[in-house]
């Protein structure tokens, strides 16, 4: 793979367009000496004001402010007193859009990826049971690595994003997003309801890449 960051400008787009273009993009994170890499392979997209599931339609607050800022930073949220959950903002300052980053691939820095989930002990009990019933040992067990970010949550843990991340630059060197300029990926986009979203239910707003193994649920709809 030949990686190359994401642009300033590839954000500043409509939010859509963007959380499309995502899927097959790759996310990285260097901690110290290692590199954790993912496939995206699933948003969702969250349109502001124009949108009641969305944390900005009823303005700014202090826990959204993030998302005012203009595209290319890492919006992060603390829910349900348990998970933190990561999202790319998009468009001119001030807009408040964002797309939900919901599951990834693993490829690169798997090892530290299945330790940060083992702080989980909920997750260390399907690493030891996965183990048992294959005869091997994590992370080389199919359904770990299945199960190692196939979720909002589950990918930040797996990534190490926290509060601290929130407000991250994705055009530094902390986290990014980038493109694979050597290999060309094309993928086949699909589409359904938002997971877990009541208010704007009706909007097809949650894409992933059709036939990925690693998306958190298995039988949306298509585009």
């Amino acid at each position: 793979m030949s990686l190359t960051k994401l642009p300033r400008s590839f954000y500043l787009r409509p939010t859509k367009t963007v959380a499309k273009e995502l899927l097959g993009m790759f996310l990285i994170r260097r901690v110290r000496k290692r590199w954790l890499v993912g496939r995206i392979v699933e948003v969702e997209a969250y349109l502001g004001e124009l949108d009641p599931a969305s944390h900005a339609y009823r303005g700014k607050t202090k826990r959204n402010e993030v998302m005012f800022l203009r595209g290319g930073h890492l919006y992060v949220y603390f829910t349900y007193g348990m998970h933190f959950c990561s999202n790319v903002v998009t468009e001119a300052e001030g807009i408040a859009r964002a797309i939900l980053l919901r599951a990834v691939e693993p490829v690169e820095g798997i090892e530290v990826m299945v330790r940060n989930r083992r702080s989980n002990k909920r997750h260390d009990l399907i690493l030891r049971t996965t183990a048992r019933g294959r005869g091997i040992s994590p992370p080389f067990a199919d359904e770990t690595l299945l199960n190692l970010c196939s979720g909002p949550a589950k990918l930040c843990q797996a990534f190490g994003i926290g509060r601290k991340e929130n407000g991250t630059d994705l055009c530094d060197n902390q986290i990014w997003l980038a493109n694979d300029t050597y290999t060309s990926q094309s993928v086949t986009i699909a589409a359904s309801r938002r997971v877990g979203v009541n208010n704007g239910a009706r909007h097809k707003w949650r894409f992933y890449i059709k036939g990925s193994l690693y998306v958190s649920k298995r039988k949306p709809a298509r585009i």
